[in-house]
């Protein structure tokens, strides 16, 4: 049964406040109310706030139904995207916009993308912090505890460390390598003799005498995207860092239990490719930060060869595992003879 009448009303109604929400400001009104107006709606909008819109019911049976649109704010960009190193081709198709692969026995360069360029590492970092913990030769069953010093000012991420929790300095150095974990991380250095700042000091210093020139540590977590590096020294620090045997245990252990208090707690390795039977990894670690894009630096075996590889700014959540694997295939099917020289497998784009 229809109700016309009632409908026309109801039609009348919403028209009515229709046309007074997209009514201009009044030209009398102050200011400062404009102004005011303005600036809410610009507020909304670089919030990515959810609005609603509203549509007019058909019948007085038809209840008022609300949909909300969700305005995602553009992703932000990282700094090899800034510099247009994107921009660069390659025959493998890599989504890393800066590669290099090693021989790590015969030093011979197998792949070379933009690896001289200096960009933001993410969590590569924590390969220094763990050299740097390792060769101290500081007690691996010391009791530490995390504090509120360590928690993440910089991006605000969490951590299923609670402030309060204590672990031993093995195993924060097993969370922090295996599990990027940050507070984990940001612990080792600040228990370091001398603090924080003997830390990174310790950090810059270590890098120096690698000969890693185009290196800069600020903190020992990778949260900062003042932790910069390029492919030239991270591959150095890969290779040396390699030859310890704690670093190559805790890099490629897939998960361990650890008791936090009363609870056990289940930690996994952030790198998919430690539990592949395909690799053979003897070193690795991932890295993550909007300003950094994705990163990965592995030592593997392929093909009989240990190689080192290096992966800075790719784009995709995926795309490092990807590019490990197209270089994977690549050496496989190719004799060590075989393989393009270095100089015709990149085709840098000017402009």
């Amino acid at each position: 049964m229809e109700y016309p009448t009632l409908n026309r009303l109801v039609h009348a109604i919403a028209i009515s406040v229709l046309a007074l929400s997209l009514a201009p400001v009044a030209a009398d009104a102050a200011p400062h109310k404009r102004v005011a107006k303005k600036e809410a709606h610009a507020s909304i909008v670089k919030r990515a706030r959810v609005s609603k819109t509203y549509t007019v019911p058909r019948s007085p049976m038809v209840a008022r139904q609300s949909r909300s649109i969700v305005r995602l704010a553009p992703a932000k960009p990282s700094f090899g995207e800034m510099a247009g190193l994107h921009a660069t081709q390659d025959e493998l198709d890599l989504r890393s916009s800066v590669a290099l692969v090693i021989d790590q026995d015969s030093n011979e360069i197998l792949l070379r993308k933009n690896d001289s360029a200096v960009l933001p590492i993410a969590s590569i970092t924590k390969l220094m912090t763990g050299l740097v913990i390792s060769e101290a030769k500081l007690p691996m069953d010391e009791a530490v505890t995390i504090s509120q010093d360590d928690v993440d000012t910089e991006k605000f991420t969490g951590s299923r460390l609670r402030v309060g929790a204590t672990l031993t300095r093995g195993e924060l150095m097993q969370l922090a390598l295996m599990s990027s974990e940050n507070r984990a991380a940001h612990a080792l250095g600040r228990t370091y003799p001398g603090g924080l700042n003997a830390f990174v000091e310790a950090m810059n210093s270590r890098a120096k005498l690698l000969g890693m020139n185009d290196t800069k540590y600020v903190e020992p977590t990778g949260l900062s995207s003042r932790n910069q590096s390029s492919a030239q020294d991270l591959a150095r620090l890969v290779a040396f860092a390699s030859n310890d045997p704690m670093l190559r245990e805790l890099t490629t252990t897939p998960e361990r239990q650890v008791e936090v208090g009363n609870r056990t707690m289940q930690f996994h390795t952030t790198n998919r490719l430690v539990k592949n039977p395909a690799w053979e990894i003897g070193l690795q670690k991932t890295g993550y930060i909007a300003e950094a894009g994705q990163c990965l630096v592995m030592q593997a075996k392929v093909a009989g060869r240990k190689l080192i590889m290096v992966f800075l700014d790719s784009a995709g959540k995926l795309s490092r595992i990807g590019d490990a694997e197209r270089v994977r295939k690549w050496v496989e099917t190719h004799s060590p003879s075989g393989l393009p020289s270095p100089n015709t497998i990149i085709r840098q784009v000017n402009g």
